[in-house]
């Protein structure tokens, strides 16, 4: 009978401040709301990959020799060998997204660009802690507010802190509602959030609507190559959405699809949270690093609504530009009602979402570009 204590005569701190985290990640899941889909799922994931022996993970068994655990096996197969759960996550992600906003609006793609400065800043800062640049590229994706992305650059670079990116990204991307308004308050005036912006959106054609995924899928591709999964991904989703023929499948990629990728990809991402990875200081600082490029990320499409303003007639309310982070639809919403609160005839949800959806955009193509740009700077 002595095996029935082999588990518990196994357990270490670090395994037990795993659980810990797990329960926190279930706590912000269920108590909070915070992106119960993803963070549940890798929070009980973490708890399972983090027993001792555990049998979701590979081991060897005395008399049987080696098995094969399911989160192990899953992470290998459908994240390490293929990058397939993050990159078909993107069709369902693409099938969500009204392009309309934007197109009846094509200015708001400025922002989408402007607030992916935190990636870079992020980057920088990463260098400066003594992170290895592919390490630090992939750090500083988290500043992409774009899970997906951020474990498909972490995982494609090899990258040894893929639990602790992913963890960063999406908890950060759950966290909005409270970081995003601390951000913009510290960069803004009362006045300046109280400006109003008057929406007329212009008519955006069925043709329009059909050429605008398939024109940024080959103009991104050409800019940058490495892109063409995330960005093709994305924009195949939408096309199906617009097409008009495929409302069956469009409503499947939308919810069955995408619920489905997004529960497995949270509970497959929890192999890289195994204790004596994911217990480290590295850890703190990538959490830290994430959390400074989230921030600059909005502080940066504040300020490049502050500089447009300086030469526009028509102003911008620079929250509008915070809302260029690729966290769609939670920044638009968090912009809405930052804005009601100053003025409660102030409706700024449109441009806001115009914004957001710029920044899933741009979010890929930076992802694309940081895949084609940091091997070339290693050689």
């Amino acid at each position: 009978m002595e095996f029935l204590l082999d588990g518990i005569l196994a357990i270490t701190w670090q395994q037990v401040l795993m659980w810990a985290i797990g329960g926190l990640l279930i706590y912000l899941a269920i108590g909070k709301g915070y992106e119960p889909a993803l963070l549940l799922p890798m929070g009980f994931g973490a708890i399972l990959v983090n027993l001792p022996l555990s049998g979701v993970l590979d081991q060897v068994m005395e008399g049987i020799g080696e098995t094969h655990g399911i989160i192990q096996w899953l992470f290998e197969t459908t994240i390490e060998a293929s990058e397939a759960l993050p990159l078909l996550l993107f069709i369902g992600i693409g099938a969500m997204i009204d392009f309309g906003p934007l197109l009846s609006n094509p200015k708001m793609m400025l922002f989408g660009a402007a607030a992916q400065f935190g990636i870079f800043f992020a980057i920088s800062v990463a260098v400066l802690f003594g992170f290895n640049l592919t390490d630090a590229a992939s750090i500083g994706i988290i500043g992409a507010a774009d899970g997906p992305t951020a474990i498909l650059v972490s995982q494609i670079f090899r990258s040894n802190y893929v639990g602790p990116i992913a963890v960063a990204a999406y908890s950060y991307m759950a966290l909005v509602p409270i970081v995003q308004p601390f951000a913009i308050k510290l960069v803004t005036t009362k006045k300046e959030r109280m400006i109003r912006m008057p929406y007329n959106p212009k008519n955006v054609s069925r043709t329009t609507r059909l050429l605008f995924p398939i024109l940024v899928t080959i103009i991104a591709g050409l800019v940058a190559p490495a892109s063409v999964s995330l960005v093709g991904f994305l924009m195949f989703g939408n096309l199906i959405r617009e097409c008009g023929v495929l409302d069956s499948l469009s409503q499947t990629a939308q919810k069955e699809f995408a619920n489905i990728i997004t529960l497995l990809l949270g509970i497959t991402i929890s192999f890289s949270m195994v204790a004596d990875k994911f217990v480290r200081l590295d850890t703190l600082f990538i959490m830290l690093i994430g959390l400074v490029a989230f921030v600059f990320d909005t502080i940066g499409g504040v300020f490049f609504a502050k500089f447009l303003n300086l030469f526009s007639k028509n102003k911008i309310n620079p929250m509008v530009g915070a809302a260029g982070i690729s966290a769609f639809p939670m920044s638009a919403r968090v912009i809405q009602k930052m804005a009601l609160k100053e003025d409660n005839q102030n409706h700024l949800l449109m441009h806001a979402v115009g914004a957001n959806v710029s920044g899933q955009i741009a979010s890929v193509i930076a992802g694309g570009i940081i895949l084609g740009l940091v091997p070339q700077m290693i050689k």
